[in-house]
Parts: C-alpha cells; sequence; structure tokens
C-alpha cells in the first residue's frame, strides 16, 4: 500500500483539496469531478483516501452525498496553496 505522504504530491488530489477550499460551500463529487478534469469513479476513489485520512467529510442530503473540509483538510488544502504560490 502506498504512502499517505504520496497522496498530497499527485496532481487530482491536491487539486480538490484547493478546490474544496476556494469554494467554502459543500460540493457534491460529480462537480468536483469535472473542476479537476477526472472521471467521476477515480473521483471517488481519491474522496474516500482523503476521508480515511479525515480530511474531508461527507453529508447525506437525500441522494447526493455532500463533501466539505475537515479542519485538518482546511491545513493540508492552505499548505498546499502556500506551495503553489512559492512555485510560481
Amino acid at each position: 500500500m502506498k504512502d499517505n505522504f504520496d497522496v498530497f504530491f499527485r496532481r487530482k488530489p491536491a487539486l480538490m483539496l484547493v478546490h474544496l477550499k476556494k469554494n467554502s460551500r459543500m460540493r457534491y463529487g460529480s462537480l468536483l469531478a469535472k473542476e479537476v478534469d477526472c472521471t467521476y469513479s477515480h473521483a471517488v476513489k481519491i474522496l474516500q483516501k482523503l476521508e480515511e485520512l479525515k480530511l474531508v467529510d461527507f453529508e447525506k442530503k437525500g441522494r447526493i452525498k455532500l463533501i466539505k473540509l475537515t479542519k485538518k483538510g482546511q491545513e493540508v488544502s492552505d499548505a498546499i496553496s502556500e506551495i503553489q504560490r512559492l512555485v510560481k
């Protein structure tokens, strides 16, 4: 199994965290997948891993699962945004 550290140095998971931070309202998976240009099934796998790491939470609203950053997820997203800023 890959080290959790690897998750943050892949483009799609990092972009998901940054997009969730930029848009403070809760999001749903298919919209997030479009924003980071990946398939819905790939987005779901990434989000499941982020949930295991306690970086995102899901809230069920009817048939839709909404996604929001946890406090820890917010901190990681801030760090990724700072790295982006430094390398520009």
